[in-house]
C-alpha cells in the first residue's frame, strides 16, 4: 500500500464539494477507502436512539468522511501539493513529506 501524502493532525483545504475553500484539521484518515475526516467540515445528521451510553437519544451532528482527493495540504497556510524525498542517514533510509510549491520539508 503506498504512503498516503495526508495524515491525522494536518491542517487542509477542501478543494471540491458543498464546503470547498473551507480549512479545518484532519481528525483521522482510513487507507483502505481513501477517506479523511476533517474538523467541522461534510456535518451529517445522525438520530442515535437512547443507549446506556446516551441516556438521551436525540439528533447528533457530527462528521462524516469525505475522499482524501477533494482536500489539500496546507503548509504555513498555503494549499500545496505533496511530494516525497528519500534521504540516507547510517545506512537508513528515511522518507520525508515535501512542499511541491516552496520545495521545503513539512515534516
Amino acid at each position: 500500500m503506498a504512503t498516503l501524502k495526508i495524515k491525522k493532525g494536518d491542517n487542509v483545504r477542501v478543494i471540491a464539494g458543498k464546503d470547498k475553500d473551507r480549512e479545518g484539521k484532519v481528525l483521522a484518515v482510513d487507507a483502505k477507502k481513501n477517506t479523511v475526516v476533517v474538523e467541522g467540515i461534510n456535518m451529517i445528521t445522525k438520530h442515535a436512539k437512547p443507549s446506556m451510553a446516551n441516556q438521551q437519544g436525540g439528533i447528533i451532528n457530527r462528521e462524516a468522511p469525505i475522499d482524501i482527493s477533494n482536500v489539500m495540504l496546507l503548509h504555513k497556510g498555503e494549499p500545496t501539493r505533496v511530494g516525497f524525498t528519500v534521504e540516507e542517514v547510517d545506512g537508513k533510509k528515511i522518507k520525508h513529506r515535501i512542499a511541491k510549491k516552496s520545495g521545503e520539508q513539512i515534516d
